[in-house]
C-alpha cells in the first residue's frame, strides 16, 4: 500500500513538473515579446536599459497599421459569416442521417482542414487564376471561408448529437413544419456552438498568413504586414503590433469562452 502511495506521489510530482515546464515554454516567449515592445531602442535584445511607450502610441497614430488591422478584421468577419452559414447547412445535412455517399461528403468537407497550408494556398491561387478571380479581399475571404468550414461542421455536429429528439418531435406534433421546428428549437440550441465556432474561425482568419500572402493584392493583411516589416529586421515596433493583436484576440477568446459556458448552463 505504501509503495502505491509513493508511486502515486512520484507520478503526481512528475506530471506537475511537466505541466509547469509546458507553461513556461508557452508563456516565457510571449512575456519576452511584450517586454521588447517597451524597449527604448530600435533593436531587439537584452538588457533593456530604458523603457518607453512610444512604440505603442506610434501604432495607434500609424494609419497604415490601423487600416491594415481594419482590413484584416473585415476579412475575418466576412469569411466567418460565410463559413458559419455553409457549415451549419452541411452539419444539419450530415448529422443523424444515413444516405449513399455520406462518408464521402463528410471526408470532402474535412479535407480543407487536413491539407497543409502552403499546398492549400498554392491550389487556391491556381484555381482563382483559372476562375478569373483577381488577388485581393474577395479571394482571401473565399479561401479563408473554405478553410474554416470543416471546423464549423465539427463543432455544430457535436452539438447536434446532444439535441434531444423529443424536442423536435414535440414541435412537429404541435404543428410546426421542419423549417419552423429548426428555427424555434434547433437554432436556439445551437447558439453556444455557433458562437464558439465563429470566434474560432474569426481568430483563424485573422491570424492566417499563407493564404493571405498568396491570394492578397496590394493591400496586406496584418500578418503579411508584420512579415514585410520583419524583412527589414526585428524592431520593438513589430513586438508592439504583435502584443496589441495578442491582447485583442485573448480578450475576444476569453469573452467567448465565458459566454459559451453561460449559454451551455442555461440550455
Amino acid at each position: 500500500m505504501n509503495d502505491r502511495v509513493e508511486l502515486f506521489r512520484g507520478n503526481r510530482i512528475f506530471l506537475t513538473c511537466v505541466y509547469w515546464a509546458f507553461v513556461l515554454y508557452v508563456f516565457v516567449p510571449l512575456i519576452l515579446m511584450v517586454m521588447m515592445g517597451f524597449k527604448d531602442s530600435n533593436f531587439i535584445g537584452f538588457p533593456i536599459r530604458s523603457w518607453t511607450l512610444d512604440w505603442y502610441t506610434g501604432i495607434f497614430a500609424d494609419t497604415e497599421v490601423l487600416s491594415t488591422f481594419g482590413y484584416s478584421v473585415s476579412i475575418a468577419v466576412l469569411s466567418t459569416l460565410i463559413s458559419v452559414i455553409v457549415g451549419i447547412w452541411i452539419a444539419v445535412l450530415l448529422e443523424g442521417r444515413k444516405f449513399t455517399g455520406r462518408a464521402l461528403l463528410f471526408g470532402l468537407t474535412l479535407l480543407p482542414a487536413l491539407v497543409p497550408g502552403i499546398i492549400s494556398a498554392i491550389a487556391f491561387r491556381i484555381y482563382a487564376r483559372w476562375l478569373g478571380i483577381e488577388p485581393g479581399m474577395g479571394a482571401i475571404v473565399w479561401a479563408h471561408a473554405v478553410h474554416n468550414v470543416p471546423f464549423v461542421v465539427l463543432v455544430i455536429m457535436a452539438r447536434l448529437s446532444t439535441l434531444p429528439k423529443s424536442q423536435i418531435e414535440a414541435a412537429r406534433d404541435l404543428g410546426a413544419d421542419p423549417v419552423i421546428a429548426f428555427m424555434r428549437v434547433t437554432m436556439p440550441y445551437l447558439i453556444p456552438a455557433i458562437l464558439g465556432a465563429s470566434i474560432f474561425c474569426l481568430l483563424l482568419s485573422f491570424d492566417d498568413f499563407v493564404r493571405s500572402f498568396f491570394l492578397g493584392g496590394y493591400e496586406p493583411t496584418l500578418p503579411v504586414l508584420i512579415f514585410a516589416k520583419l524583412r527589414s529586421g526585428m524592431s520593438p515596433e513589430i513586438n508592439a503590433i504583435a502584443t496589441v493583436a495578442l491582447i485583442l484576440t485573448a480578450v475576444v477568446g476569453l469573452w467567448a469562452e465565458r459566454f459559451t459556458r453561460r449559454m451551455n448552463k442555461e440550455t
